[in-house]
């Protein structure tokens, strides 16, 4: 038996009143993950525990099959493990963006989507500006990044707001507040001086993109516990193929293999195919594949439906094509979003998410299409996200 586990990120989403009450997964056609929820154990899971932060890190590491209860301390720290970054005792790391803010207000939380080339270019001159024995940056992946701070575990108890929960709204009123964040305001300030005039975002501006105006500190962790590995949980030797760091630290805090596939990226120019490819064949190899897809949560944080329809469907066609048409042994196979990410809000939400389980084993139990609704309709639930792991590979943790 081979297992695969598809993550949507942020796929799923609140009806939209503009498209006559439909979500962006009913917008999408669908054709073979319909077919699939036609043939599979369709329903909702709640993967993000009541009263904890909605975020990738806290629900992906309950599909993965650990309970964020236990082992969630915050996203940074995760992502710091995906860049290799140590945390030593009296360290902290932030997660800090390259945003753009104009008349005051958050324009971007990604800078246009800087390229990876130009923030670390960026990120070189805040180390050489603003680094220093206690302050350190490390660039990760577009205007994904790393803050390290040392004796300055009170910045911990700081009160941070993602960008991308703020779009258009003044940052003033946004900046990081009580004990401890005079340091991250202070770091926040500085940095706009430093990106002002640098010749990135002066090119950025001449060929008409946005440029990166400020850093935005925010999830802020301190050492993060280890998770005992996959393997030793479920008995299966797993790899994984993402786009962001943040994954890439769950694949080390699990002991996980890491797939280094060409052209796989956190946004729209994802190569869905290749990522499609070399996940089958890395069936051959491991025993269960994870494969997840960032570009709908991208989408609906930019508040575009098009977007993110648009990468429901390549997803579905590229993807899930693909694995329907597996001539290798038998496959048990789980799709779901990680969280909901709705356009309206354009951030994430606790809310559950649709999950489909198929293949040997999953009886059908009325499903027609693979959306918010349809999974509801059947009335099946998981409270406990952390346990449909085990469902999938047949040890149900109880």
């Amino acid at each position: 038996m081979k297992y695969c586990v598809l993550i949507l990120d942020g796929a799923s989403g609140w009806p939209l009143p503009r498209w006559g009450g439909k979500t962006c997964l009913e917008l999408a056609h669908t054709p073979n993950l319909d077919a699939l929820a036609q043939q599979s154990l369709l329903g909702l899971v709640r993967t993000v525990p009541p009263g904890m932060e909605p975020s990738s890190a806290c629900a992906c590491m309950s599909v993965l099959g650990y309970d964020p209860k236990v082992y969630f301390r915050g996203r940074a720290g995760i992502e710091a493990r995906g860049l290799d970054i140590p945390i030593g005792e009296g360290e902290v790391v932030f997660r800090c963006n390259l945003v753009a803010v104009r008349d005051r207000k958050m324009w971007s939380y990604s800078a246009g989507y800087i390229s990876t080339d130009e923030a670390r270019t960026l990120v070189t001159a805040l180390n050489q500006s603003l680094g220093s024995d206690e302050v350190r940056f490390y660039p990760g992946v577009s205007y994904r990044h790393i803050c390290k701070l040392k004796g300055h575990e009170d910045t911990l108890q700081a009160s941070c707001t993602p960008p991308h929960d703020i779009p258009g709204r003044s940052v003033a009123e946004f900046l990081p507040r009580g004990p401890g964040s005079e340091v991250l305001r202070d770091l926040i300030r500085r940095s706009a001086a430093v990106l002002r005039e640098h010749p990135v975002n002066l090119a950025r501006q001449a060929r008409g993109e946005i440029p990166a105006t400020m850093l935005w500190l925010f999830w802020g962790s301190g050492q993060v516990p280890d998770m005992p590995a996959f393997q030793e949980l479920y008995g299966l030797e797993v790899a994984l193929t993402s786009g962001v760091d943040l994954l890439h630290g769950l694949v080390r805090m699990a002991n996980m293999a890491e797939l280094e596939i060409a052209g796989v990226t956190a946004g729209q120019d994802n190569d869905y195919a290749a990522q499609a490819v070399g996940a089958v064949e890395a069936l051959a190899k491991y025993d269960l594949v994870v494969v997840h897809i960032e570009a709908p949560d991208e989408a609906a944080h930019d508040n575009s439906i098009d977007d993110k329809v648009a990468a429901i469907q390549r997803a579905d066609w590229e993807v899930v094509g693909r694995l329907r048409a597996w001539q290798g042994d038998a496959l048990r196979l789980l799709v779901l979003p990680d969280h909901a990410t709705p356009i309206e809000v354009q951030t994430h939400t606790d809310d559950p998410v649709p999950f489909l389980l198929w293949g040997e084993g999953f009886t059908a139990n009325g499903g027609r299409r693979f959306t918010e609704a349809e999974a509801k309709k059947t009335g099946f639930f998981i409270e406990e996200g952390y346990k449909i792991m085990g469902r999938l590979v047949g040890k149900v943790k109880e």
